[in-house]
């Protein structure tokens, strides 16, 4: 019988558990494309390079110009890692993620979420309030708020259930993609509920926040949400700055 012919999906497995389990932490360099080859019984270039991008867009590694490719530590994905993550494999978390529904509500907009979605500060507007964990440890608390043609086009995300794509939904359902990101971060002190949550000690403990507003294709506000995370937390996103990059 003819030994199984090894895809892009078995190195990422063998790598993922790798880093999942320890053997390989943060800043530790994967080996080469030509050694990963070899070692997986000279499979292609392109099947090694496909490995590659499905370990990256799971978070467990980054690119590091002059270096190669290493094992991410504690980052902030950026939200265009998380669209990119969904349409190859159906959620924007990570395989390692997880997300845990604290609260789902309609609430009054605050003034900075009414400025940025264009309504008058009390508007009712969908509240969902979560804990994001990898490997089971907390990493960041996130705060989504939806304006009312959204959750009246999407129902379900009045249901506490983490879809792992609810922008997705929304943008279908609106009939418009999504275009354009404005994030804002800033540090903090923690409230006693972060620090709780997030498994923070000490006083005065600091956190990142990082605020974004997501627009669709027809300038329409489908989310604006508040992400947070320990100070010590790297957020990290990438700027084509090519003329007419994106």
């Amino acid at each position: 019988m003819a030994a199984k012919r090894v895809g892009y999906e078995d190195i990422a497995a063998e790598y993922r558990k790798k880093i999942e389990s320890g053997e390989l932490g943060p800043g530790d360099m994967l080996p080469s494309v030509k050694a990963l080859a070899r070692e997986f019984g000279g499979v292609a270039d392109t099947t090694v390079i496909r490995a590659l991008r499905m370990l990256k867009l799971e978070g467990l590694t980054l690119p590091k110009p002059g270096v190669g490719t290493v094992v991410a530590g504690p980052v902030s994905e950026s939200i265009a890692t998380r669209v990119a993550r969904h349409a190859v494999t159906g959620s924007a978390m990570a395989r390692n993620e997880s997300s845990r529904i604290l609260r789902i509500d309609t609430v009054g907009a605050s003034e900075s979420v009414a400025s940025r979605m264009g309504v008058e500060p009390g508007t009712p507007v969908l509240m969902r309030h979560r804990v994001v964990s990898r490997h089971g440890v907390p990493v960041h608390l996130s705060t989504s708020y939806y304006p009312a043609y959204v959750s009246a086009v999407a129902p379900e995300l009045s249901d506490p259930v983490s879809t792992g794509g609810s922008r997705e939904l929304a943008a279908e359902r609106l009939g418009s993609e999504q275009k354009e990101v404005i994030q804002e971060v800033s540090a903090r002190p923690a409230t006693h509920e972060e620090k709780t949550a997030l498994g923070l000690s000490g006083d005065p403990v600091y956190v990142l926040q990082t605020m974004r507003t997501v627009t669709l294709t027809d300038d329409r506000v489908v989310e604006v949400a508040v992400r947070v995370a320990s100070s010590s937390t790297v957020v990290r996103w990438v700027t084509d700055l090519r003329p007419g990059g994106e």
